[in-house]
């Protein structure tokens, strides 16, 4: 078993260059760093392979998670935008986060509001799938109200390639229950994502200048 603890995710400067990766043997994989921060456009939650095996295109980059404990909210993932004042690192996960493990698939842990959370990310062989779990470890006893807030980050382009805002991405979503079906372009396949979400709130938003830093090196 690969293990760090909270010091070695904190330190963004190492840990950038401490990567993991998941494969399905069709081609496809998700993969990224042990903070969850992409540093490569490589870098995928969903890099299937639609034609495989060399033909792969990511539809899903991350998710951006915020744990919210009695009211109060913990961005407990990681980016790196580029702005006027240069790089910035927002939001700053890492530093909520006490571990990560290869035991065998990756495994992470953050604390915040004193609730410890785990999240396992695995690929299914021979499928274009990816599962996510998460489980809270910890919990006080006084804590009343206890939420997840999950927003996918779709990219749907070539693994070689950049996504940019265009006006031909297609935004709706179908839904059936325990199921959201996307399909932002007809040249890809669809997305379909399987949950147990309480609710499903239809928001769409661009994210911007995103950097990789390994791309810019």
């Amino acid at each position: 078993m690969i293990e760090y603890d909270a010091g070695a995710c904190e330190n963004l400067e190492n840990a950038k260059d401490l990567e993991w990766l998941e494969t399905n043997s069709l081609g496809g994989y998700a993969s990224s760093t042990i903070t969850g921060l992409n540093t490569r456009r490589y870098h995928a939650l969903l890099m299937a392979a639609v034609n495989p095996p060399a033909g792969r295109a990511a539809l899903l980059s991350k998710l951006e998670e915020t744990l919210i404990v009695d009211g109060a909210s913990f961005d407990i993932s990681v980016n790196r935008y580029w702005g006027d004042s240069g790089s910035v690192i927002h939001p700053q996960g890492h530093l909520l986060q006490t571990g990560f493990r290869l035991d065998p698939w990756p495994v992470f842990t953050w604390r915040a509001g004193n609730v410890e959370l785990e999240k396992e990310i695995c690929m299914i062989d021979g499928e274009n799938t990816v599962v996510v779990r998460y489980r809270v470890i910890e919990r006080p006893p006084d804590c009343r109200d206890l939420r997840l807030r999950i927003r996918p980050l779709v990219s749907y382009r070539d693994y070689h390639s950049l996504t940019r805002e265009n006006a031909s991405i297609d935004g709706t979503f179908s839904e059936s229950p325990g199921t959201i079906s996307i399909r932002p372009y007809p040249d890809l396949p669809g997305l379909h994502f399987s949950h147990d979400a309480e609710s499903v709130s239809a928001t769409g938003y661009w994210y911007r200048n995103f950097e990789y830093e390994a791309e810019r090196e």
